[in-house]
């Protein structure tokens, strides 16, 4: 791992990403769910690394104007990306995959993210 000159929460966060990449890997069997969290948007995709490709994507600005009962703002528009990825991949035959959180904290949209794909039926 290099050396960090500029600790901003960006390249922070690179680094965190690049030590859980070390260890999360998606297969065939099981891909790897990432996510990016934006201060606009979130985005989640989910992928082969085995065969380096991309098999389904979903972003928060394909969910706007959408309420979520119990959850607010981003956080909502996070569970609703969620459910829309799970559905995404299960029309494409995809049960299981493994969650990469892309280095932030399993908390608030992250963590609604994950619940909502979970509640669309995915398992990790």
């Amino acid at each position: 791992m290099r050396r960090l000159f500029n600790k901003t929460k960006s390249n922070l966060r690179k680094i965190r990403h690049a030590r859980i990449r070390a260890t999360v890997i998606g297969t065939s069997a099981a891909p790897r769910l990432s996510v990016f969290r934006g201060n606009r948007a979130m985005t989640a995709q989910i992928i082969d690394d085995s065969k380096r490709i991309t098999l389904c994507a979903a972003t928060s600005k394909e969910v706007k104007d959408k309420k979520v009962e119990g959850k607010a703002g981003k956080v909502a528009n996070g569970f609703l990306v969620g459910q829309l990825l799970a559905e995404k991949a299960k029309a494409k035959g995809i049960t299981k995959v493994v969650f990469d959180r892309g280095g932030y904290k399993y908390h608030g949209r992250v963590a609604a993210l994950a619940e909502g794909a979970r509640a669309g039926g995915l398992q990790f």
